[in-house]
């Protein structure tokens, strides 16, 4: 399924990133700003539940998280409602969060991908979580709740979902991009993008070799390696220290990459033919969640903040601010119809029958992946 830069800039301006906006991405921040506060004073059309009746001691909270994922609108209205400062801070992976979270201090709330919460849990990192605080979980879809990495989420708060996709432009790629294994085109050297995440690398090499993005099989890793030594040398690998990989497609420097939604939505010229493509051969789905470190001096103010972003009013402001697809019920009905039918957000099971979520490995499985990464990054002969 493909998404045009055109048709989603133009129709749904959802989200704007500092790093790449001009004057017409400073007017879509004006919009997106007006829109949010406009959500902000709806009534919701799905019951929120009262928040804690006890008052926070403190008057300052820290998240930990990736930019811009929570908008300075939200964390403004919290502060009026509870007068209580929330100061966001940005990580380049989560590798950076983690490391955070075993200092001291350290942050009250912190964002985390599926993929690392077995091992934040393990660690002892994560506080577990009142849920006499928490009375909007009841917003939270059953279609995210009790999964394999937090059972009963006793730590987790499953926050915002998506897929990895292809992000093409399409006037310099003469044919379709249906698949992962344009990325392996030879027609495309050197003008292919690619973000040096291992999940993410390892899982696009099974994905496109047929194999599924869980597999642990020796065989079947080994030559992901091999196919992950293919891509590199076809491939341009990203500043990890940029925001988003649109503002190299749109100079030309290259014509495909890996990516996701938001960076369609950050082009600062919506009239280049930018698409982003969810392979038939099947999306990654991506997932993550709010957590509270274990070493936070102030969980219930935390979850005080938790309980607010459970709402479906404020989360139909995340969604219009950032793009990303929501696990709160209900807000759907509280977005502008342009954002609420945009496929790209809010994909059908059709267009998702052969994507797949990453699973917790077990320490085999781990290991043998943490091995052919290294060999991948050190060049190794196999």
């Amino acid at each position: 399924m493909v998404f045009s830069n055109v048709s989603l800039r133009r129709s749904q301006p959802i989200l704007t990133r500092p790093a790449t906006s001009t004057a017409g991405g400073l007017r879509f921040g004006v919009f997106l700003a007006t829109l949010a506060v406009t959500l902000l004073g709806c009534s919701p059309t799905v019951s929120t539940s009262a928040p804690p009746t006890a008052q926070p001691p403190v008057s300052g909270l820290s998240f930990y998280g990736w930019p811009d994922y929570i908008p300075q609108s939200v964390l403004e209205a919290f502060e009026v409602e509870y007068g209580i400062e929330v100061v966001a801070s940005s990580y380049t992976d989560a590798d950076e969060a983690i490391a955070a979270m075993r200092g001291t201090p350290s942050y009250d709330v912190v964002l985390l991908d599926n993929d690392y919460i077995p091992e934040v849990i393990q660690a002892g990192l994560l506080a577990p979580l009142n849920y006499e605080n928490l009375p909007n979980f009841r917003n939270v879809s059953a279609n995210f709740r009790n999964l394999v990495h937090d059972p009963d989420n006793r730590y987790t708060i499953p926050f915002h979902w998506g897929t990895t996709g292809i992000l093409v432009r399409t006037d310099l790629v003469p044919d379709p991009v249906r698949n992962w294994d344009a990325l392996w085109d030879p027609r495309y050297a050197g003008k292919v993008g690619i973000w040096e995440f291992q999940s993410y690398m390892i899982n696009i090499a099974l994905k496109s070799l047929g194999y599924s993005i869980n597999s642990e099989d020796p065989a079947e890793l080994e030559a992901a390696l091999e196919h992950l030594r293919a891509l590199r040398a076809n491939a341009t690998i990203i500043d990890p220290s940029l925001a988003t990989s649109i503002g190299l497609l749109e100079s030309g420097e290259l014509m495909l990459a890996y990516g996701w939604v938001y960076d369609l939505f950050a082009a600062s010229d919506p009239s280049l033919p930018i698409e982003y493509v969810i392979p038939e051969d099947g999306a990654l789905l991506w997932g993550d969640n709010l957590v509270i470190p274990a070493n936070s001096a102030h969980q219930a103010t935390a979850e005080l903040f938790l309980n607010f972003l459970l709402r479906p009013d404020i989360s139909a402001a995340n969604v219009v601010a950032t793009g990303y697809a929501t696990t709160v019920e209900g807000v759907q009905d509280l977005v502008p119809a342009e954002i609420r039918n945009n496929l790209a957000i809010f994909p059908t099971e059709t267009m998702l029958q052969n994507a797949e979520i990453g699973l917790p490995l077990s320490a085999e499985g781990y290991a043998l992946r943490q091995a052919i990464w290294q060999r991948y990054e050190e060049g190794d002969a196999p």
